[in-house]
């Protein structure tokens, strides 16, 4: 048996939980590029590994600041988009990803609210460690979203007064509303929960699912996106009623259709992921455009040393360094380069740099995102190093631990190379 368990509009109910005043009104959390990583002022910046869609890793205090300081940029203008919107505001037509402005459009009212990301990630942390001691098993999908596995652990009978008992804990501990739902296996229960929100539970026994999905257009199953659903429409597919009905075509796709039509029936969904494994870790950000090669290279600079604290904090080696690069008008232009170094921050910055100056192919053209990955992490004791680096690299690679230390302790802005400062 499987819980899904989703905080009910995380970023406004994280603020409404230590501030009365913002509940039973239109309330939106908007946010911004966070360019600030950029700026020579000095600003102690932590990182965290949790993730999710609009959420930053690198935690700075944008929830002190006011509307004007937050979304109005030096020229007047309102920026930013909506990254949660209350139930109150969503009656207004308020909705993720609008922009600040269409959404103060519709609600002229609207309590607009800078993102306060060190909140985010105390609350899901809190949240995680109140799960873990409750449920045997448990897997964090996001920052606001979580996997519950209590098979054996619950009878079947009592599966929902648990749910009651951990929402009643979690509203009482960190006065937070959370929505939970109830399967056999567990991507049905992410399904049902949207069926049990705002703040409730649902429970759908084995013998009710093929009635409960009947008539759920196949969009709302997670997993299945835009152009994999106008294929299935192409089969007269709509719904997850037609997916059940249709068991000897969606086997015929071999693995990735069997896995799909199991998911959707509850047929041997029912494994969690307590340790995600990372393929790969990136930084990005996008700003006003920017002619300036020099000021450039110094955000690739900045980006990588956030880039190399990640990576130093996920213990891993990475053999491959990947840049892309967006212009005005459209144009991207991306690249990568494979190494066989112990991994080091100055090695790092300078491979970068390099890779920066060959990929830019545009250079008349002004240049509004960066992003650089690293990924292809080398398996300790399954890969041999450039021998001739070695001793070197060692050298190297303790300097950047001595680093990691000092920022962990400190900051990720308490040790910066020269170049970066403007």
């Amino acid at each position: 048996m499987f819980l899904h368990l989703d905080i009910d509009c995380f970023f406004v109910s994280a603020h409404r939980s230590i501030d009365e005043s913002l509940l039973h009104i239109p309330v939106t959390v908007g946010g911004r590029s966070n360019l600030n990583i950029f700026s020579s002022k000095k600003e102690i910046r932590e990182i965290s590994s949790n993730s999710g869609a609009f959420v930053s890793n690198i935690l700075t205090n944008e929830g002190m600041k006011s509307f004007k300081e937050y979304f109005v940029d030096e020229n007047g203008k309102i920026r930013g988009i909506i990254t949660t919107a209350s139930y109150e505001a969503r009656a207004f037509g308020v909705k993720t990803a609008m922009s600040v402005n269409e959404a103060l459009s519709l609600c002229p009212h609207l309590k607009m609210l800078a993102p306060n990301y060190p909140l985010y990630h105390d609350l899901s942390s809190k949240l995680k460690d109140i799960l873990i001691k409750e449920i045997p098993l448990v897997e964090q999908f996001s920052i606001d979203e979580f996997f519950g596995d209590v098979t054996g652990f619950i009878n079947e009978n009592e599966v929902v007064e648990f749910a009651y008992f951990l929402k009643k804990k979690i509203k009482d501990e960190l006065n937070l509303p959370i929505s939970i739902g109830i399967a056999n296996t567990k991507y049905l229960s992410k399904l049902i929960t949207e069926y049990a929100k705002p703040n409730g539970v649902k429970y759908v026994s084995l013998d009710d699912i093929p009635n409960f999905i009947k008539n759920i257009p196949i969009g709302e199953f997670p997993g299945i996106g835009k152009a994999f659903q106008e294929r299935l429409k192409g089969y007269g597919i709509k719904t997850l009623g037609d997916i059940r009905k249709n068991q000897k075509l969606f086997y015929s796709w071999k693995k990735p259709g069997i896995d799909l039509y199991n998911r959707i029936c509850g047929i041997r969904d029912n494994k969690l992921s307590v340790e995600r494994e990372k393929k790969s870790i990136g930084i990005g950000r996008t700003f006003d455009v920017i002619f300036d090669r020099n000021e450039l290279r110094r955000r690739v600079m900045i980006l990588c040393r956030y880039l190399c604290f990640l990576v130093k904090k996920e213990n891993v080696n990475p053999l491959t360094y990947a840049i892309k690069i967006r212009y005005e008008y459209k144009i991207k232009s991306k690249n990568y380069i494979n190494v066989n170094r112990i991994f080091n921050e100055m090695d790092f910055k300078s491979e970068m740099i390099k890779l920066f100056d060959i990929t830019d192919n545009h250079k008349t053209h002004g240049v509004i995102q960066l992003n650089i990955t690293v990924l292809n992490f080398a398996k300790v004791n399954e890969y041999t190093y450039n021998l001739f680096e070695y001793e070197s690299d060692l050298k190297k690679r303790n300097l950047t631990n001595q680093m990691q230390k000092l920022r962990v302790k400190y900051g990720v802005d308490i040790v910066k190379s020269g170049f970066e400062i403007r």
